[in-house]
């Protein structure tokens, strides 16, 4: 591998031959950013070990201490102390800058919006262009006071003091982004009554929102679920600390290395998620699996081996978004095509996962089908084509997935690799440590 980062327009990957080693795993964003907030929102002092150090944990710690919630570092680690504001928010009024972070700006628009203050939430062009209208139309009911300040659904918001209207119910679209649940469900102890969410519509994405009722029991509230479609806030619900917690590896991170190992050789073990995880792309592993990767488990580990071709692949991925587009890079060392099903969600996203998966396949030589909510690879009979430039559209995740064509033996080059900060700013270094050969 050569190249620079940090800034520099381009990253080239050279061929590899193949790959073992361990990689230990950042903290998960999805954990980090929801543990980050439960702490504000708390009674008591809360210790978050091993948060992720990334540009969407900087959006959050930064709201944070603009909204007067005291976060502290401890010593040299990635640990910090939350000094708890027992379910409230301190300042009356801010602007807030949220950057791309879906995990920060969709849960502080519904804490905000019934914290009984003066807000201003936005973020980058992109963040402008994700859809936020869903969450707003179910917080108005309750009496929050949400204005947007530029296309109607879409951020940025200011957001005015909140009138309870004692609502006992509140209802929300599941089939655009799990978020918005999660945002509902984390905002709603505030209001110190019981109250149940009514999710209109398939729900997608369920892994994350079991990521959100785990942490929100963590932090002592107990939301009670039935099936996918109503869950009920109780009327006793306060978030206490928990004193420490521990921040999982992130599973979606893990998914590049496990792939790797799958098509590199291995074995490639990645630390710190494992059997034990709570996190839902945790089941990549049966993607793995299924196209005939050699898997093992432990308690906070796992290790793949595997060489291609690997078997094609038809799934319907809806509950693995984000390990989803891992799948697909995969599906350019299958013996055959692969579809990749159900992940609209992937057009609401950093950019447009499914255009942007398209054309960058496309780059490669494989044969693509954009579907409305599916991508059907067709992996080139001759080998992937070298010296692709594969563009990220300021999206870490289609840098992450696209490093792997260089495990093909053809060379790559990654455009705007600085992208990877979002979530993981070391990936390069990480997957150089791997490399064999």
């Amino acid at each position: 591998m050569s190249g620079a980062r940090g800034g520099v327009p381009f990253l080239d990957l050279a061929p590899v031959a193949g790959v073992a080693g361990t990689v230990t795993l950042p903290g998960s964003k999805s954990i980090s950013n929801r543990t980050l907030l439960l702490a504000a929102l708390a009674e008591g002092g809360t210790e978050v070990r091993g948060l992720l150090e990334s540009d969407d944990t900087a959006r959050m710690l930064e709201a944070l201490a603009a909204l007067g919630i005291r976060v502290e570092r401890v010593g040299d680690a990635r640990d910090y102390r939350v000094a708890g504001a027992g379910g409230r928010v301190p300042a009356s009024s801010a602007d807030l800058f949220l950057g791309n972070a879906g995990t920060a700006f969709r849960p502080l628009v519904a804490v905000l919006a019934l914290a009984g203050g003066t807000y201003r939430l936005a973020g980058v062009a992109r963040m402008h262009e994700r859809p936020i209208g869903d969450l707003v139309d179910a917080l108005r009911p309750l009496g929050a006071d949400i204005r947007y300040l530029g296309a109607e659904g879409f951020p940025p918001l200011e957001i005015r003091p909140f009138r309870d209207t004692g609502a006992a119910s509140v209802s929300v679209r599941g089939n655009v982004s799990s978020q918005f649940l999660t945002a509902l469900l984390m905002a709603l102890p505030l209001l110190r009554r019981p109250i149940a969410v009514e999710v209109a519509g398939e729900l997608i994405s369920k892994p994350y929102v079991e990521i959100t009722l785990n942490l929100m029991e963590r932090f002592g509230v107990a939301v009670r679920r039935e099936g996918w479609s109503r869950f009920v806030v109780p009327a006793d619900a306060r978030y206490r600390s928990p004193g420490v917690i521990h921040v999982e590896g992130d599973a979606s991170s893990a998914s590049y290395f496990l792939a790797a190992g799958a098509v590199g050789g291995g074995p490639v073990r990645v630390a710190g998620v494992g059997r034990a995880s709570i996190q839902g792309d945790v089941r990549f592993v049966e993607v793995l699996e299924r196209m005939g990767a050699r898997v093992t488990l432990g308690d906070d580990w796992i290790e793949t081996r595997g060489r291609p071709p690997l078997r094609a692949l038809d799934a319907d991925l809806n509950h693995i978004p984000d390990a989803a587009m891992t799948a697909a890079v995969l599906a350019l060392f299958a013996d055959g095509p692969s579809t990749i099903r159900n992940v609209a969600s992937w057009r609401v996203k950093e950019t447009d996962r499914l255009a942007a998966m398209a054309a960058e396949l496309r780059k490669v030589g494989a044969a693509v089908e954009e579907g409305a909510d599916s991508l059907r690879i067709a992996p080139p009979a001759g080998g992937l084509t070298p010296g692709a430039a594969i563009d990220t559209y300021d999206d870490h995740r289609m840098a992450m997935c696209f490093s792997l064509v260089c495990l093909a033996g053809v060379p790559v080059r990654i455009n705007d690799p600085g992208c990877v900060a979002k979530t993981f700013p070391g990936y390069f270094d990480a997957l150089r440590s791997i490399v064999r050969g």
